[in-house]
């Protein structure tokens, strides 16, 4: 089963066991009902963003939407189990997923932080929507070169830079025209 249907079956269902229509949880989320029931019903993500603000109406951790099973000690996350993958497609336009996000948590329960391998592809001239939420992002540059807008400033990123900002301004990452890129990114989402 696909990613983005898992997710969508997650949302689904703490809604429902909360007794909470489609309509309600739009409301409280500040979505649209059609933007619900894309993330209940379909297998494509459209950004992070919205997963948070979900995450949040429900009262719930973004992680929770992620999780697949529930370790209360440390998680070791080996290179070969990080495949399971989460594809953004973050555009105007239509289904370009620019961005695969590995969880490198996911059966970790009660965290307070998202930690994530991504793969960012090369540009593709897409008119990019930008995102805003509340907490905090770290990236660090893993392999490649990124552009970070935040608010109206922009950031070239290359192997072994970082940068962390707060995700209440609006911000984009996206990859160089040239080539893919890599990154660790950890979101932290106050609940």
């Amino acid at each position: 089963m696909k990613k983005g249907i898992v997710i969508g079956n997650k949302i689904k269902a703490i809604r429902e066991a909360q007794n909470m229509t489609a309509e309600q949880l739009a409301k409280q989320s500040g979505l649209s009902l059609e933007q619900i029931t894309t993330l209940e019903d379909t297998e494509t993500l459209t950004a992070l963003s919205p997963l948070i603000r979900v995450a949040r109406a429900l009262g719930v951790r973004l992680g929770t939407f992620l999780d697949d099973d529930s370790a209360l000690g440390p998680v070791v996350c080996r290179r070969n189990e990080a495949e399971a993958s989460i594809s953004f497609s973050n555009d105007k336009t239509g289904g370009n997923r620019h961005m695969n996000y590995f969880s490198l948590a996911k059966t970790k329960s009660g965290r307070h932080i998202e930690p994530f391998i991504i793969s960012i592809a090369a540009c593709t001239k897409k008119d990019f929507i930008m995102s805003s939420h509340e907490g905090e992002e770290f990236i660090y540059v893993l392999e490649g070169v990124i552009k970070i807008t935040y608010g109206k400033e922009v950031f070239i990123l290359e192997a072994g830079d970082s940068i962390f900002y707060d995700s209440i301004v609006e911000h984009l990452v996206e990859g160089s025209c040239e080539s893919a890129a890599k990154i660790l990114a950890v979101v932290y989402s106050p609940m």
